[in-house]
């Protein structure tokens, strides 16, 4: 069911200084900074010949990324995005396997402009899923 490697999202305390990291000191191809209203953080892709890396910021108060920054205040991996074909068929499967989806089950915008879902942690040996319609 699920395909590539989308990307690795990491949580940071300091978008820019982490943008400079992977830039100057990495060597990587790195995006401008894009608000994610809708989402609750900013986003930054350093871009890899195989996959991407997502630098998340919280964007507001409410921001669902927030209270992980509280806890791991140096920031951390916050999740793995899978690539599926069909993001509806991938949640039913998932749903009949007794699989949790975050939220109200459907599928939101991403940051790539496709659908995405988050699957529960604990259902995935402790790591938040996401999965994107490729």
């Amino acid at each position: 069911m699920i395909g590539k490697l989308n990307h690795v999202a990491i949580v940071v305390p300091d978008l820019e200084a982490a943008a400079k990291l992977y830039r100057e000191t990495l060597g990587a191809t790195v995006s401008e900074a894009k608000d994610m209203p809708a989402n609750g953080v900013t986003t930054v892709f350093v871009r890899l010949p195989n996959t991407s890396v997502e630098l998340l910021h919280p964007l507001g108060e409410g921001s669902p990324v927030a209270s992980f920054l509280e806890r791991n205040p140096s920031g951390g991996i916050h999740h793995i995005c899978y690539e599926v074909e069909d993001i509806l068929a991938a949640r039913e499967r998932l749903k009949a396997e007794g699989a949790r989806i975050l939220g109200d089950g459907e599928p939101k915008t991403g940051a790539h402009g496709k659908p995405t879902l988050f699957l529960h942690p604990k259902d995935f040996c402790g790591t938040l899923v996401e999965l994107e319609e490729a």
